[in-house]
């Protein structure tokens, strides 16, 4: 009789235990319609990704996520409060719940992933550990950079990169740790590193602000896989859904063609899964816990994956970037959302 009753309080402890963790972790949907206003975890500057304009307001392919997640969320893609962080506060800000979600650029690992507690959600997009070299120091390649001082950020995937990768050419570096895009930025231009290594993506978005562009160049090896997502805290799996489709919409958005000019035109479309996406059908957002046009908000607000990252970061921009693995799965790019149904 006593070794039952133990048995019973102590599976009665672990359910009660369980419950204790998982209402900790959970509510997150519920604490951002209370408050009205999103929290993004987001870089402290970087052009085209994230960064705030002359008047204050944020924008940048990080920063369109982010409104595309408020849209979806408080139908309203204006309310979002950027929470600035660098390599090395990113992820204590958003596991303290100064932020709701991070849209960073940030690559999934991991330790990352499964150490520091996060859940990723899915690859917003692909990229890769570059060196941008000034043109008057006539290197071609990454592989002539033996003896040079280079800027990294610390708290990043790049520090690791780029110890394996001299070691592994036999060569030699000193490194000069910064913390920031933009302390990098000003150190490499004062001279005080030759060379400044981070992803390409962040290269390129760094080379834009400079005063002459032309005389900086991108040297042509890739030394990494940098898959860049979106991250929540573990415990919540409602919001962690949320963020998860929130990306796949608009992704799915532009391979249906649904963009945002189109967007109201598309909703008497004849394609089952544009109807389900737009809300028109099925009952999607009512199992997200969102109202039923979430993805159409999304859509209308923000515009479909091409939309976003041409406007922010593609060739016709400073940045330049062209779609690469970023191009849809149709067209013989990595980007690919699973079935609206």
């Amino acid at each position: 009789m006593k070794n039952r009753l133990l048995e019973f309080v102590v599976a009665v402890s672990a359910v009660a235990l369980l419950s204790v963790t998982t209402t900790a972790g959970a509510g997150t949907l519920e604490d951002v319609k209370k408050r009205g206003v999103l929290r993004c975890v987001v870089s402290t500057g970087v052009a085209g990704f994230a960064y705030p304009d002359k008047s204050g307001v944020w924008k940048g392919f990080d920063i369109d996520f982010c409104r595309a997640t408020a849209a979806a969320v408080l139908g309203d893609s204006k309310k979002i409060k950027a929470v600035t962080s660098t390599g090395k506060t990113r992820f204590t800000k958003l596991n303290a719940n100064e932020g709701d979600v991070l849209w960073r650029n940030t690559t999934i690992t991991f330790s990352r992933d499964v150490g520091v507690k996060l859940r990723f959600h899915g690859v917003n997009y692909y990229d890769g550990q570059g060196f941008m070299v000034n043109k008057k120091l006539g290197v071609k390649s990454a592989k002539e950079l033996n003896g040079a001082s280079i800027c990294i950020q610390t708290g990043t995937t790049t520090e690791l990169n780029l110890a394996d990768y001299f070691h592994a050419n036999g060569m030699k570096y000193e490194a000069v740790p910064i913390e920031t895009n933009d302390e990098a930025r000003q150190n490499y231009v004062g001279g005080r590193c030759d060379v400044y290594t981070t992803d390409a993506s962040g290269l390129a978005a760094t080379r834009s602000t400079f005063s002459d562009p032309n005389n900086h160049i991108i040297l042509p090896e890739i030394i990494s896989k940098e898959p860049l997502g979106p991250a929540t805290r573990h415990g919540d799996d409602q919001w962690s859904d949320i963020v998860t489709w929130v990306y796949y919409a608009t992704v799915t958005a532009e391979e249906k063609g649904v963009t945002q000019a189109n967007v109201d035109k598309m909703k008497s479309s004849k394609d089952p899964e544009i109807l389900r996406l737009l809300g028109v059908e099925g009952a999607q957002g009512k199992e997200l816990g969102l109202s039923k046009d979430w993805a159409y908000n999304i859509i209308k607000q923000i515009g479909n994956y091409g939309e976003i990252f041409e406007r922010n970061i593609g060739v016709k921009t400073p940045i330049g970037l062209s779609r690469g693995l970023n191009d849809l799965w149709t067209r013989g790019g990595l980007q690919y959302a699973p079935p609206f149904r």
